[in-house]
């Protein structure tokens, strides 16, 4: 951790704080128990964009777990259930607000028995033997979504919501004054209802269960921009669009009317073979998720999405 920024080390150390303060790891001795009753698992700390996460390497897994290890798809949000549940607001005059989770991977409760090593700069000097105990989910590990998306289904169906047999990261609550919505995308919530005073109710009893940051009516989601007026809601993508052209060197690029001339018929047998093609493959998928406010583009995107194996 040494030569690290200032301002990551603060990120760091509040990062490791909120994770002893969950009670995520507890300390304990390796001799205490049989090899083949539990995983070993050594987590080292790096700097991404000055966060700290752990990175699990050199993994001594038990033959059985394997089987336990498997399931580790999280369901997020589909982007129609996230259009529709704008469109039904919208049509109903409801307001949009957003929640964020901090740290929501550490709130997920694991069913295997884990450890990892001390923590840099946390290591008890009394005791650099120990190792910890994980006993709740803990970034890097391959299980952690899913642990974390089944934590927060869990509490909201005790809560007395239903989940979407259509969208399984949606839920709806029905009382006697209507229904509320959530909308869960891994850490960010999108809550819905025609009541701004039961959404209120709602934050309160989220925050006491977890720790969330209110992000006040919906206004930017998975780098989509939402305009909430009296006369409709607005969805746009400008700041992604400008970021993607500046990530892929295009910000001098002239802008055109149409996307693609008439007539124009692409084969993959003609002209010269792409020579990065990890760099086609990124902006083509940039393209597609632009298709999201920018529906005029999915013909030219489908056309160049068909040279994706060998551009």
């Amino acid at each position: 951790m040494g030569g690290a920024p200032q301002g990551a080390m603060r990120v760091a150390s509040q990062i490791w704080q909120v994770v002893f303060a969950s009670q995520t790891l507890q300390v304990f001795c390796l001799t205490f128990r049989k090899k083949a009753q539990y995983v070993v698992v050594q987590a080292q700390c790096r700097w991404i964009f000055e966060q700290i996460q752990s990175k699990i390497s050199g993994q001594r897994l038990c033959p059985n777990l394997w089987h336990r290890l498997k399931e580790t798809h999280s369901p997020v949000a589909k982007m129609t259930t996230i259009r529709t549940i704008i469109v039904m607001a919208r049509a109903k005059g409801w307001s949009l607000h957003q929640m964020d989770v901090n740290t929501d991977f550490i709130h997920g409760d694991l069913l295997e028995e884990m450890y990892i090593d001390q923590p840099p700069s946390y290591m008890d000097q009394t005791h650099p033997n120990l190792v910890c105990r994980l006993k709740k989910s803990l970034y890097g590990l391959k299980q952690t979504p899913k642990v974390w998306s089944d934590k927060i289904g869990q509490y909201l169906v005790t809560s007395g919501f239903q989940t979407s047999n259509v969208d399984f990261s949606l839920y709806v609550k029905k009382t006697d004054h209507g229904i509320i919505v959530i909308v869960i995308y891994v850490d960010d919530l999108i809550i819905t209802r025609d009541s701004d005073v039961d959404i209120f109710d709602l934050k309160k009893l989220l925050k006491q269960k977890f720790e969330m940051k209110d992000l006040g009516k919906l206004h930017y989601f998975l780098n989509i921009e939402v305009i909430q007026s009296p006369k409709g809601i607005w969805l746009l993508q400008r700041q992604y669009a400008l970021n993607k052209l500046f990530e892929y060197g295009m910000m001098g690029c002239k802008p055109i009317l149409i996307p693609l001339e008439q007539n124009v018929k692409l084969s993959p047998d003609e002209g010269n073979p792409v020579e990065d093609t990890t760099m086609y493959r990124r902006i083509v998928g940039s393209l597609i998720y632009m298709t999201i406010t920018r529906p005029n583009l999915s013909y030219v995107v489908g056309m160049v999405n068909q040279f994706m194996q060998t551009p």
